[in-house]
């Protein structure tokens, strides 16, 4: 059914992202899909590298090391961004093309505050409404 996942990753937050890598594994093995681990970043150094270089080196080498120890097919993809806050969801829809990928499982963030008085925005909800494939959203 889907050849293609795509996996939005921040490198520098992994541990808070360890349901929804799980579930995009769980999926990749039942369907015999690729996981396209993507990462937008701006060029300026961050928490999980110095450069764009950099994170590259170090999505793909993460990507390389869920593909070993998971028996799953991998690959990875940086986007780079002006500003990451304004065009995150337009460079992950762009990803989506990109990749070709036919599944999105992304992972949410827990509601709060900020959500009932509408000050965040949902990534995920923007994927949902912008995307032309299916958006599998993990809390």
């Amino acid at each position: 059914m889907y050849r293609k996942i795509l996996v939005p990753v921040d490198l520098a937050h992994t541990d808070k992202l360890v349901k929804a890598l799980d579930t995009s594994i769980d999926m990749a093995k039942h369907y015999n899909a690729t996981l396209s681990y993507v990462t937008v970043t701006n060029s300026t150094p961050g928490a999980a590298a110095h450069n764009p270089k950099e994170l590259a080196t170090r999505l793909r080498e993460f990507a390389e090391e869920q593909g070993k120890s998971h028996g799953i097919s991998t690959d990875s993809l940086v986007m780079e961004s002006a500003d990451t806050a304004v065009e995150l969801d337009d460079k992950l829809l762009e990803a989506i093309k990109e990749t070709h990928a036919d599944l999105v499982v992304m992972a949410s963030h827990p509601p709060g505050i900020g959500d009932r008085l509408h000050i965040l925005h949902s990534n995920g909800a923007n994927i949902v409404k912008h995307s032309t494939i299916s958006v599998f959203v993990v809390r």
